[in-house]
């Protein structure tokens, strides 16, 4: 992929505000620790960063246990995204640098069927609130998007009505895809971010959760007090919130944090 001068040029401009490493020389090698809802769009990310800054990056899907013995290694990386709430007990506990979280995404939520079944009607808030009283089984995750899904069958007045039908995914946030368990059969229909869900395989993606029951999850990014690099750090927090970064997202099925 070759960049428009454009973005290498915003990518330029987030680094040298910041104050970081000169771009391509003394290449950093980054590390940047992800939440599932995040990680589509931070690949996407590192990509045309390191493409135009000649920094490396790696990105690393981490969670519970997996992600709490990397945030108390000698070297846990440089960079978290996660979702809001952790990140206030992450400063208090040194593991964050404070003044650097940085929000950078919302991910709306989307439905998918299992390949080959029929797509229910979900263009409306009453045809969406309809596919959940017919289907025979519903699946969604813990989590942000799991939180908000329960959020908006609470609003439809559905919780106790379709409790027997609902299976939750994994264990905690840890839990994985909800495409995962839809593509083995284990439900008929199931509900997470667009983002992880668009062109998982054994599923077809049926569209976005409708109107004002769809509500995103956010995620922020911000440097780990244990970064090797914090300068070339920096300057990638400056680029996934900056205007260059937009598009870049938008490919991945999620919106960039207003500003």
């Amino acid at each position: 992929m070759r960049l428009p001068m454009g973005l290498r040029a915003s990518i330029a401009a987030a680094g040298m505000l910041l104050g970081s490493l000169p771009l391509s020389v003394d290449a950093a090698e980054l590390v940047i620790l992800t939440n599932q809802g995040a990680t589509p769009g931070v690949r996407e990310l590192a990509t045309a960063f390191s493409q135009a800054s000649g920094h490396k990056v790696t990105v690393i899907q981490e969670a519970g246990a997996a992600l709490e013995r990397r945030l108390n290694s000698p070297a846990p990386g440089d960079l978290l995204t996660a979702n809001p709430e952790p990140f206030d007990d992450l400063i208090k506990k040194g593991k964050v640098v404070p003044g650097t979280v940085t929000p950078f995404v919302l991910a709306g939520l989307g439905v998918s069927v299992r390949a080959g079944a029929p797509k229910p009607d979900i263009s409306t808030v009453e045809a969406y609130k309809a596919a959940l009283i017919a289907a025979k089984s519903i699946g969604y995750s813990y989590g942000c998007s799991g939180t908000h899904v329960a959020e908006g069958i609470a609003k439809l007045g559905l919780t106790e009505q379709l409790k027997a039908k609902t299976v939750r995914t994994g264990t905690g946030a840890a839990g994985g895809p909800v495409t995962d368990h839809l593509a083995r059969g284990e439900f008929e229909i199931g509900i997470q971010q667009t983002n992880i869900m668009v062109g998982m395989p054994g599923t077809d993606y049926v569209g976005p959760v409708p109107g004002e029951i769809n509500k995103p999850c956010q995620s922020n990014v911000a440097l780990l007090s244990g970064s090797k690099e914090p300068d070339a750090a920096r300057a990638m927090i400056a680029f996934m919130a900056s205007p260059a970064a937009a598009p870049l997202l938008r490919k991945t099925h999620v919106e960039p944090y207003p500003r």
